[in-house]
């Protein structure tokens, strides 16, 4: 019960119909209003369609949302304003709940997450739970029994009942400086009976997140990413977009209509890196900030690839990547991480932070430089070694120089032996 033990939500005041009110649709029906009179209004898709209603009807009535008759995935309720807030219809798949990570985490980067940076700067509502657990890098948990002043604890974002607005919001300010956006994911899991019923996603191109703020739930400079999507309860949903645009965005605003809950919100796209203007400048060509990602690896059982290339050291063994433990002999672990940008590599290091007992006993380091199609495979022609197999140690950042630093390459390829956990890895050197 999503807000079996919390404070009531107050009921919704009635609005008398005097002036124009917008209404919004998934789908193409007719609204009816259970007051004294009724007027039929047609919807489309994502669009807040206008109902004039005269102060000198016989009958005005007064008017609440619960009034509203049995519309089908309904995505809104009022919303007074004076102009119409249309969503353009983007072209999107269905990515299936299982082909999520294959699908975004081979060649892009959850650009929002908390671990990368991603911050959460306004939301309309988060009574019954934090905005903040949206970005929470990793899969959400459940405690059943467990009670708060609101309620049951849920692990997501969940707003109060019987929103009056059109739908209820949360403003994300990007964990890079921009990126651009190929997929989303919103994960509902555990929410069923508080579920959002649809959601949508716009975004921005803007350095001053106070003006960003300051447009709340209005239209602003939003620009529409993924249109007016249905949800369900306690599952993942992904959309990849048909036709990905170059548009660069600094914030993105997430949409839940008309209120309810959600888990996790993924923005799956390209870090757009600031790089410097010196082209002798030493700095981190593997890092996510950067561009760069964790295209493949051998296995990832307890930590995944992707943590290599986040900032910082992490918090614990379990923002790292880490694999499971080998039994056969000579065996080793990989990852292939294609560089933000074609460079000369001067020093690696490896960072075990946090690995103590289960750190690799040795690491090495090759690199390529990728002129072919789709990304090379660990054992494409034309690696070269440019640290020998070195000795790792606990909890500890080992620094290696690079053995080739005049030729310039594209992707690299860390392999552990024979298996274990390494918190990061940094590729510094110059852009080529």
């Amino acid at each position: 019960m999503g807000e079996g033990g919390g404070r009531g939500a107050e009921r919704p005041k009635p609005v008398t119909l005097a002036r124009d009110f917008y209404f919004s649709s998934s789908d193409k029906h007719s609204l009816s209003l259970s007051s004294h009179t009724s007027h039929p209004l047609p919807f489309t898709q994502s669009t807040f369609c206008k109902l004039q209603v005269s102060n000198s009807d016989p009958a005005p009535g007064v008017f609440c949302p619960s009034s509203i008759l049995s519309i089908p995935r309904i995505s809104t309720f009022i919303m007074a304003s004076e102009q119409e807030y249309t969503l353009e219809q983007v072209k999107a798949s269905r990515v299936a709940s299982d082909d999520i990570d294959t699908t975004f985490r081979s060649s892009s980067i959850d650009l929002i997450s908390a671990a990368l940076g991603g911050k959460i700067l306004a939301f309309s509502d988060e009574w019954f739970a934090e905005a903040t657990n949206l970005l929470t890098p990793t899969a959400p948990i459940r405690q059943p029994g467990k009670m708060v002043y609101t309620g049951a604890w849920y692990d997501g974002w969940e707003t109060r009942r019987h929103n009056t607005e059109p739908f209820d919001w949360v403003i994300v300010r990007l964990g890079v400086a921009s990126g651009t956006v190929e997929g989303v994911e919103v994960d509902t899991a555990f929410f069923s009976g508080n579920h959002a019923p649809s959601i949508s996603v716009e975004g921005c191109f803007n350095l001053n997140d106070d003006e960003v703020v300051s447009w709340k739930g209005g239209r602003g400079q939003w620009e529409t990413i993924l249109g007016n999507e249905e949800c369900g309860p306690s599952q993942r949903f992904g959309w990849k977009l048909a036709e990905p645009k170059q548009k660069q965005y600094t914030h993105v605003r997430l949409n839940m209509y008309p209120d309810g809950g959600i888990a996790r919100f993924r923005l799956f796209g390209h870090a757009v890196p600031v790089f410097p203007d010196d082209k002798e400048a030493i700095f981190d060509l593997a890092a996510a900030q950067n561009g760069g990602v964790a295209i493949s690896c051998s296995d990832q059982h307890f930590g995944t690839k992707d943590n290599l290339l986040l900032p910082g050291r992490g918090k614990d063994m379990g923002d790292g990547w880490e694999t499971a433990r080998s039994r056969s002999k000579g065996h080793v672990d990989w990852t292939i991480i294609r560089l933000g940008a074609p460079g000369y590599v001067q020093n690696v290091v490896v960072d075990t932070a946090h690995f103590r007992g289960n750190f690799p006993q040795k690491s090495k380091i090759d690199a390529i430089s990728w002129t072919e199609s789709g990304e090379p495979g660990a054992d494409a022609a034309g690696w070269t070694e440019i640290v020998a197999p070195s000795k790792c140690g606990p909890d500890a950042e080992h620094e290696f120089p690079s053995a080739v630093k005049d030729k310039a390459f594209t992707h690299v390829k860390i392999t552990i032996i024979p298996d274990g956990g390494v918190k990061r890895l940094r590729v510094f050197g110059k852009r080529a």
